[in-house]
């Protein structure tokens, strides 16, 4: 383990509580084990360890694959967090600790975290690089990598670009995935905030699942 992460460590097991550690291992259908820290908790415990020091950007992404190596899943939280405060040093070649995230011990919070903190910055910071990548990541067999394709412009709003949105959906609407299904009403929920005619009209065009249209329609006016 990175001499980086040992305080850190040391630090959550300090406020570690067994009894919400359980309950969230339950919600994560057993497949983690946690400290037991809840967001708000982690995130301070976190932010304010990195205030007093952060390391070189070129270790980075070898403390990112320790966070990966460690039983709990606060870690894994800590190295999506970890790398976004180096957006600005960020280069073309991040994205493959970016798809090193999404892509080891996935699932749906990890993956969704990184949409926002991550992959939708990414792209607006490399927008020469979206639709080569987003494009690799929709037609790849890990549907971690499809649902980031659909998620990342979560936070776009007005700055989505609708017809890649559309394209990498309609690409995946028949897939049998739950998480896929999920995430394109997710992300067509997200964008009828700021387009709720464009998810209308797309939604009736085309033959979503039931889950995706009933996701995607839920803040759209009757």
């Amino acid at each position: 383990m990175h001499s980086y992460l040992t305080p850190l460590i040391k630090l959550f097991e300090q406020h570690a509580n067994a009894g919400n550690a359980e309950g969230m291992k339950a919600y994560m259908l057993h497949q983690f084990d946690f400290f037991g820290l809840k967001a708000p908790e982690w995130r301070k415990l976190s932010k304010e360890y990195f205030k007093k020091e952060l390391p070189e950007f070129k270790e980075v992404e070898a403390i990112i694959k320790d966070c990966w190596q460690h039983p709990k899943r606060e870690m894994q939280y800590v190295g999506i967090e970890l790398l976004a405060c180096y957006q600005k040093q960020w280069t073309k070649q991040t994205i493959n600790i970016i798809e090193y995230i999404l892509t080891h011990k996935s699932w749906w919070e990890t993956v969704d975290h990184a949409a926002t903190a991550l992959t939708g910055p990414y792209f607006k910071k490399f927008p020469e690089q979206r639709q080569k990548l987003t494009g690799k990541w929709n037609k790849s067999s890990n549907f971690w990598l499809q649902r980031s394709s659909i998620m990342f412009q979560k936070m776009y709003k007005e700055e989505t670009d609708a017809d890649l949105l559309g394209k990498h959906i309609l690409a995946l609407k028949n897939s049998k995935e739950f998480f896929i299904q999920k995430a394109i009403g997710w992300a067509l929920r997200e964008y009828s905030k700021t387009d709720e005619k464009w998810v209308k009209a797309f939604v009736k065009k085309h033959s979503l699942s039931p889950l995706s249209e009933r996701e995607a329609l839920k803040r759209v006016s009757k």
